[in-house]
């Protein structure tokens, strides 16, 4: 029995030293084999990575340019298609509705005409604020670019409302404080319109926080309220 073990303990020693070993060229290729896939496998994920980059841009970018290109008319201060009232519908959610798509909540642009339903000028001004307002509250996505830009639109409404219905006394002139009060009080009446829910009021708050830095736009005003009469 002793013999029989040790034969077999001879016969297991002389198979593992008959196993091949793997030699240095082997070794080497297969490193290189898995080398090259792991960079081809970062290459891939770089590519679609930087594909939904490219894409989340092009959206920003036509976003951006929507954004700067909506505009009141002259038939919006004119009121030549006035939305009926919405009613408790329209504060059921946060966009609210807008059924004659101009851009401006019903229920906003149907106070402002009952508010100032002589005065087109008021109108024209009060209607370009709340049109930026309901930007605010109706973006289909929401980032730094898209919240800064639509700011701009903001200043540039303000800038509007105060050349319109507060004007200097020469271009070159500080308004007085009453002035400025008489700005805020437009403001607020729109404000108070357009943010008129705690909903309203957080997206509004939320949308402030993505603000970056930015500059002015010029050309203020929508419609050239010098040529209305009133």
């Amino acid at each position: 029995m002793e013999n029989l073990n040790n034969f077999n303990q001879e016969n297991i020693v002389g198979v593992e030293q008959e196993k091949p070993k793997r030699s240095l060229g082997r070794k080497i290729f297969c490193f290189v084999k898995w080398f090259l896939i792991t960079i081809l496998a970062l290459l891939v994920v770089g590519v679609i990575l930087r594909s939904i980059q490219l894409s989340k841009i092009e959206k920003t970018d036509k976003q951006v340019e929507v954004i700067h290109s909506t505009k009141i008319t002259m038939d919006d201060v004119m009121g030549a298609n006035l939305p009926p009232d919405p009613g408790e519908e329209g504060n059921k959610t946060v966009q609210g509705i807008d059924s004659n798509r101009n851009g401006i909540r019903d229920d906003v642009e149907l106070a402002i005409f009952k508010e100032y339903p002589n005065s087109a000028k008021t109108r024209a001004a009060l209607l370009q604020y709340a049109l930026v307002g309901q930007m605010i509250l109706s973006q289909p996505f929401v980032n730094t670019t898209i919240a800064t830009e639509v700011i701009r639109e903001h200043g540039r409404a303000d800038n509007c409302l105060a050349d319109a219905l507060v004007p200097r006394v020469t271009p070159e002139s500080f308004r007085e404080y009453s002035d400025l009060e008489k700005i805020d009080g437009y403001e607020k009446m729109v404000d108070d319109l357009q943010f008129n829910t705690q909903v309203r009021k957080e997206k509004e708050n939320s949308f402030y926080e993505l603000v970056r830095s930015f500059s002015d736009l010029e050309d203020y005003c929508d419609i050239d309220y010098t040529k209305l009469l009133n």
